[in-house]
């Protein structure tokens, strides 16, 4: 850690700032084992949250490229990011935050991740058009996903029932995945490049978003569109689903995120809110937005350098946090909804307490 402290009144709204550099050492390998006293080599699990931080906010930077994401494990001490330079790094959440991973192999930009849900393993989507999954603990990739003959914008995993992934790429193909077989299992073709996919609670519907503005809801057993959200007025950059499963988060490069109703009998018109604010900018990345844990708050970045983040249900916009100097293409909040990371083209991540 380089110690450097300043002041940082232009960064999420503080008076302080500790700024995190990545590990100097060898971080391939075993390094990333992690320990709990009982031999397993399990990670530690733990209560985390914005108590344990350094300070106020931490500066996390190490990638060489703009990072285009970034993600907390289940349990909230951990936090992958993934970039231009082709790496994924791997932190704590907590203390001084520091770098313990390095996870290596991709040929070009890391452009989306996920972890599994008993935190053990990393997926990532990347431009050199495969799915990558990796052995947190080794730090070895576990297998290489081909079948998509595009750049892979987008990936997420089932959150109930036997793990799997769903892919979104340039080629116009929705991949589904076995994580435990190279090869997909089926593919879903549409009509443009998928530029946001997420799936529903149960599994049995995926979410997708496209450059012709549109969200499609997938039947994953007819493999026949159900029914589609209109309202966006530029490319679908991102799609989450809320923690109850009512409600589905869009983002645009039209400058606007919404919520949907996606309930199985709501009515004809599912539009919810429109949250204002949050501005695309120019260089039209993917940019990503979330719900926070409770689905009270959501949250996204901006080509202006910050975080937005509103009330769900009134659309109220209750914070705007600066820091960065670049655009900020994905923005979480922590598991306990205590913190707020955000990942930018600066090449540096913000880690810091999200105001209440």
């Amino acid at each position: 850690m380089s110690g450097e402290k300043r002041a940082a009144a232009d960064s999420f709204g503080t008076s302080q700032l500790v700024k995190r550099q990545r590990s100097s050492g060898d971080l391939n390998g075993s390094a990333l084992a992690r320990t709990n006293g009982s031999g397993s080599g399990a990670l530690i699990q733990g209560s985390y949250g914005a108590a344990g931080l350094q300070a106020s906010v931490m500066e996390l930077s190490g990638h060489s490229g703009e990072i285009f994401c970034a993600r907390f494990d289940p349990s909230g001490a951990h936090i992958a990011s993934g970039s231009m330079d082709r790496n994924i790094l791997l932190w704590n959440s907590s203390g001084d935050c520091a770098n313990y991973g390095l996870l290596t192999g991709h040929k070009s930009a890391v452009l989306d991740l996920q972890w599994s849900r008993d935190s053990q393993v990393i997926y990532s989507a990347s431009a050199d058009m495969h799915i990558a999954s990796w052995n947190v603990e080794t730090g070895e990739r576990i297998r290489n996903h081909a079948g998509h003959e595009e750049v892979v914008n987008c990936i997420d995993v089932s959150k109930r029932g036997e793990e799997f992934i769903v892919s979104g790429s340039d080629d116009g193909y929705i991949g589904l995945w076995d994580p435990r077989r190279k090869a997909a299992m089926d593919f879903i073709e549409t009509d443009f490049p998928v530029t946001a996919i997420c799936l529903a609670e149960a599994g049995n519907e995926v979410y997708s978003g496209s450059i012709d503005n549109e969200i499609k809801v997938w039947d994953l057993r007819m493999k026949k569109i159900a029914y589609s959200l209109k309202g966006h007025t530029d490319t679908i950059t991102s799609l989450a689903i809320s923690p109850d499963s009512q409600s589905l988060l869009s983002y645009s490069h039209d400058s606007t995120v919404r919520t949907w109703d996606v309930r199985p009998f709501a009515p004809a018109d599912r539009a919810l809110n429109v949250f204002d604010g949050a501005q695309a900018g120019v260089e039209k990345n993917l940019m990503r937005a979330c719900w926070d844990r409770e689905g009270k708050k959501v949250a996204a970045g901006g080509g202006d350098g910050t975080a937005t983040v509103w009330d769900s249900q009134s659309g109220k916009l209750l914070q705007k946090l600066p820091g960065h100097k670049g655009t900020v293409n994905d923005v979480r909040i922590s598991p306990d909804g205590s913190m707020i990371l955000s990942a930018s083209t600066d090449r540096s991540m913000l880690l810091g307490e999200l105001p209440r």
